[in-house]
């Protein structure tokens, strides 16, 4: 094989969007070829979702192991594919699932591996955004097949259609990893606005808050955003750890990214400097922060924000 492999994410027999954008780094790269590890009888479903992205080949293996053991059965599959087709690249979305799959892959193809790039050339040179946005760096794999991790959102990319060629393949699943099952799952329980990583506007609120973050979700709504929270106001117990952005939480790159409430401390940075642009609301003039923001407004969010919900609303109903 001389395409690119992408590891497609779906839950609940949908795909998620960082499908189409790991087609669209792939592509810079040559062909792509769009590998489905699903359910027995599911695969097909999910590969039909893949017709809206440039994607040549789609390679489908089914197997129940992969919902009884996980993340070890998935890495074994993925390594079982990378050996049989000798794909030029892999390519993950960047998550804790993803992460931990890129490397059980790298360990077991003897692979270099790159995590959380924001940036892909066509000659594989991966850009890392590093040091909370202090510093980009370029790397590049010399050790087998390159395995690289993409955060999400890094690229946009235009819904096209195609007719991949479908293929369905026998993957193998070691005894090793055969060791752990998972006995029971609970799927989380999703509100109505977007998935954090997933979502083009997120609106995140810190220390600000003082703990109510009242003001802080109806803004969000009024922009369909997500909300996002800063590890202060986790730790604080006023957020649900789910939520928190940063370098010990979630990676976002939204289109906007509104900062309440929120100093910038650089573990925070981490988690939201690739945004497209950011916009900093902060009592505190000499906040770090608005040394990343394109844009900042010095007030207390709770007077600052309820005239920004009202602007939005006014603007959309009349």
């Amino acid at each position: 094989m001389s395409n690119v492999l992408i590891l497609v994410d779906h839950a609940s027999g949908n795909i998620s969007k960082t499908a189409g954008e790991l087609a669209a780094f792939g592509k810079r790269i040559g062909g792509v070829t769009a590998l489905v590890l699903a359910e027995p009888g599911s695969g097909a479903v999910i590969a039909d979702q893949l017709k809206t992205f440039e994607i040549e080949k789609i390679l489908i293996a089914e197997s129940a192991e992969f919902a009884i053991h996980g993340i070890p059965a998935i890495a074994d599959a993925v390594a079982s594919v990378l050996a049989s087709h000798s794909p030029k690249a892999l390519l993950i979305s960047t998550s804790a699932r993803g992460k931990e799959i890129a490397a059980r892959v790298a360990v077991k193809s003897n692979s270099g591996l790159i995590t959380d790039a924001i940036d892909l050339s066509e000659n594989l040179i991966a850009t890392q955004s590093i040091f909370g946005g202090s510093f980009n760096v370029h790397s590049h794999v010399k050790t087998g097949t390159p395995i690289i991790t993409i955060r999400p959102s890094a690229i946009d990319f235009t819904a096209t259609s195609s007719n991949p060629t479908i293929e369905n393949v026998t993957v193998e699943i070691s005894d090793v990893a055969k060791l752990v099952s998972i006995n029971n799952m609970q799927p989380a329980v999703k509100g109505g606005r977007p998935e954090l990583t997933e979502a083009k506007i997120v609106v995140s609120g810190g220390r600000g808050t003082n703990g109510d973050f009242s003001r802080v979700e109806s803004f969000a709504d009024s922009l369909g955003a997500a909300v996002g929270a800063s590890r202060a106001a986790t730790d604080a117990g006023w957020y649900p750890h789910t939520h928190q952005v940063g370098q010990t939480g979630k990676t976002v790159s939204p289109q906007l990214y509104v900062a309440c409430g929120i100093s910038g401390a650089i573990q925070h940075r981490a988690g939201m400097q690739t945004s497209k642009t950011i916009i900093a609301v902060n009592k505190d003039p000499e906040a770090p922060i608005f040394d990343l923001a394109d844009l900042g407004i010095v007030g207390d969010l709770f007077a600052v924000l309820p005239q920004a919900e009202a602007a939005i609303n006014a603007k959309k109903h009349g």
